[in-house]
């Protein structure tokens, strides 16, 4: 045997300092790894704020220009193209005029064909991306027609040209019934054309324009049908009519509101009628949201309230008051904007306001000109407005208002949407209407993230921990060293498949055989200790045959033949307690909706895909509790049961509740097995029975569909970012109690 070498000696050898320097080596690669994985957690964090930062940004809005409209007539009705280039006003006696928004220059201007000897009496615009404008005349005529702007390119420059369109012909219609002046008048045009007109005589009159079929377009004419008859209602200022030409609401000007049902002019009849302004208040000015279901009143006490329909505890529908905005200053004129949910506000002070209907604020407030504001018109992008002042000057604004509708209320406060009849959490983010409104509450979507983990952890902690500890503390060691490794491999199957079998082959089982799943969960735990019981009483000379640590396999047999019972005993439960049909006998006899991908089946798969991890990081946790602890206790009198739950677990206790949190953190990020396994539903229902939708399984269904930068994107980002915080806050909770933990019971 060789000498040994001299400390001092080794110190300065070759192999010492080679030795040296592979440990400093590995040293700063380990810290440089750590330092990466933060800076990569950062940079991430980052990337997510700066992706949903513009979704808190202030709207803003400057002026362009500011120049005299030169007429004589009174202004009716200011209008914008898409592009916000060119503008179009109409004044009182017929003449259309289109100029440059950047400085006021005359384009072109249009006479319309108004009667020798007719004047002007009332004016209404359609929908605003219609471009269909009525004129009512003091003969009870409407003279309609269209403003539409066709784009061209010469030499690499867009022009812009505007024009006029009669769609119903140059000819005005006759519309009052009494052939008075029409004092007010109403139009809305989709693929038919409907005309409301108020005369002086009291008489209301509707006179609707279909289209004749023809194989020609371009030749097909109109049909009319017409209806008329007296209206009790006063002095009325706003004929308002939705698109799809069903409802006609009209308004007085001293507040009261009369809603008619004009889908079928031979049978139209009054619904409702109710005041929608306070005592002695006058309406000042009414409009149509967008999507033409809300009717937005402004009054003289500076209030703006919002109305639609909803459906009463009794199934009757009537018109409601949703919500109000009160910080409104001399309001002088309404407009809102051509697709969402916006509306600009003219007051006598000269300045503009923006709001937001079902976010419910106001979003600016500028000061544009010096005298009351007295028309507005708004871009069709929302992006630009021209404002005419008392003093007849036009004043050309550009808006920033990107995510109007994002604000902490309609992001997790219950909301009150049109069409619905109270307010509730949704997340709805596209339909297949134009007039869609986005509905982008995360509420759903976070608690279905947490419905996920819960389950998932409901089906695997038990299972997980008890396993471990079994493994661990009971089983013997070359047993272990089979289930051990056998059910960490478990962790490497690709979720995918997981959420594959779960959506196509466990769902239909699930509810094929609901009573026999039920009856497995009460079944199962009296087989299992029936069976311990029995083997307990069996003689010695036989229980002596298994070795000590093997009797779990004993339990293979009985967990089978209890499944394969379960599951055969399943139909003849149905038949005898639900009457055949458990699903149908759920939602008729308890009111308890079933969805086939629910809350069961990702309970078990999630879980399944949870188990390894949870079962891995406890059962080493268990073994690895230094046996002198154990053998100590024994030694003491402790019994086997006594020691593990007041030594073993309480001592491993830091490591159990680490595996724990890992499990919920991959139950709280798991995306293909929600995806896959559950109706992917944004419901807010805690029922087994229903699915849900998680904040990552929506980001990765919704994401690929969302246009770069637009609300919906941003929104999207910011579930990912409520998603990186959620799991950053419980990681950091979870690593102080277990820490806590670790010093709490490292004195054992």
């Amino acid at each position: 045997m060789p000498d040994p070498v001299p400390a001092e000696a080794y110190k300065a050898s070759a192999h010492f300092r080679l030795r040296l320097l592979k440990d400093r080596f590995v040293q700063w690669g380990v810290a440089a790894g750590g330092v990466g994985v933060i800076i990569a957690i950062l940079l991430i964090f980052i990337y997510l704020i700066y992706v949903v930062a513009p979704l808190g940004k202030a709207p803003e809005m400057h002026g362009v220009a500011a120049y005299p409209v030169d007429s004589e007539n009174r202004v009716l009705y200011l209008a914008m193209e898409e592009q916000a280039e060119i503008g179009m006003l109409i004044d009182a006696r017929g003449l259309v005029r289109f100029l440059a928004t950047a400085d006021g220059t005359a384009l072109e201007q249009v006479q319309l064909p108004v009667p020798e000897g007719v004047r002007v009496a009332s004016f209404s615009a359609a929908r605003p991306n219609s471009g269909v404008v009525a004129l009512g005349l003091s003969n009870g005529q409407a003279l309609v027609f269209r403003h539409r702007y066709r784009a061209s390119f010469g030499d690499d420059v867009r022009v812009i040209t505007p024009h006029i369109e009669y769609p119903l012909g140059p000819a005005p219609i006759d519309v009052s019934a009494d052939g008075s002046a029409l004092v007010s008048i109403g139009v809305q045009a989709e693929e038919s054309f409907t005309l409301v007109g108020w005369s002086e005589g009291g008489v209301l009159s509707v006179v609707r324009a279909l289209r004749e079929d023809s194989l020609f377009e371009d030749e097909a004419g109109f049909e009319f049908e017409r209806s008329s008859g007296y209206s009790d209602l006063e002095d009325i200022l706003a004929l308002l009519i939705d698109p799809p030409q069903r409802n006609l609401y009209v308004i007085s000007a001293n507040g009261r509101l009369a809603w008619f049902d004009i889908a079928d002019l031979d049978e139209s009849r009054l619904l409702e009628q109710l005041s929608v302004s306070a005592p002695g208040v006058k309406v000042r000015d009414a409009a149509l949201l967008s999507s033409g279901v809300s009717v937005m009143v402004a009054t003289d006490d500076d209030v703006i309230s919002q109305w639609f329909v909803v459906r009463g505890a009794e199934g009757a529908r009537h018109l409601q008051k949703i919500r109000s905005f009160d910080n409104v200053t001399g309001l002088s004129a309404l407009t809102p904007e051509f697709s969402r949910k916006g509306f600009l506000v003219g007051d006598s002070d000269g300045a503009v306001s923006v709001f937001h209907a079902t976010a419910h604020k106001q979003l600016i407030r500028e000061p544009v000109a010096a005298s009351a504001i007295e028309k507005l018109a708004i871009a069709p992008r929302a992006n630009a407005f021209w404002a005419l002042d008392a003093d007849q000057r036009l004043h050309f604004w550009r808006i920033e208002n990107e995510h109007p509708e994002v604000s902490w209320g309609s992001l997790w406060s219950k909301i009150w949407y049109e069409g619905y009849d109270e307010p509730e959490y949704i997340w709805q983010s596209s339909s297949a209407s134009n007039d869609f409104e986005p509905k982008f509450s995360l509420v759903p979507l976070t608690f279905g993230t947490f419905k996920a983990a819960f389950y998932a952890m409901l089906f695997a902690i038990p299972l997980a921990i008890l396993g471990a500890i079994f493994t661990a503390y009971f089983m013997a060691p070359r047993m272990r060293r089979l289930v051990k490794p056998g059910i960490e491999i478990m962790e490497a199957l690709p979720t995918v498949i997981l959420g594959f079998l779960a959506g196509l082959w466990l769902a239909p089982v699930v509810e094929t055989h609901l009573p026999g799943i039920f009856a497995l969960l009460l079944v199962l735990p009296l087989a299992t200790l029936l069976a311990a019981w029995l083997w307990s009483r069996l003689p010695q000379a036989i229980r002596g045959m298994v070795p000590d640590g093997w009797e779990a396999a004993l339990l293979i047999p009985v967990l089978i033949a209890t499944g394969a019972l379960a599951f055969s005993l399943s139909p003849a439960l149905e038949t005898w307690l639900f009457g055949g049909d458990m699903p149908r006998w759920l939602e008729n006899r308890m009111g308890i909706g079933f969805d086939q991908r629910n809350s069961i089946v990702v309970g078990i798969a999630m879980g399944f895909a949870v188990i390894p991890t949870i079962f891995s990081i406890a059962e080493d946790a268990i073994f690895s509790v230094p046996k002198h602890l154990s053998n100590g206790s024994l030694a003491l009198g402790a019994t086997t049961w006594q020691t593990l739950m007041r030594v073993v677990l309480l001592t491993a206790s830091p490591g159990i509740f680490s595996g724990i949190m890992m499990g919920v953190g991959r139950a709280v990020g798991e995306t293909m097995i929600v995806l896959m396994a559950t109706g992917n539903t944004p419901l807010m229902d805690m029922s087994i029975f229903q699915g849900m939708r998680t904040l990552s399984a929506n980001i990765a269904v919704e994401m690929p569909e969302s246009e770069v930068g637009s609300t919906h994107y941003r929104i999207l980002f910011l579930a990912a970012l409520v998603l990186f915080l959620f799991t950053f806050v419980f990681n950091t909770g979870a690593e102080l109690i277990r820490q806590s933990l670790r010093r709490k019971y490292s004195s054992l």
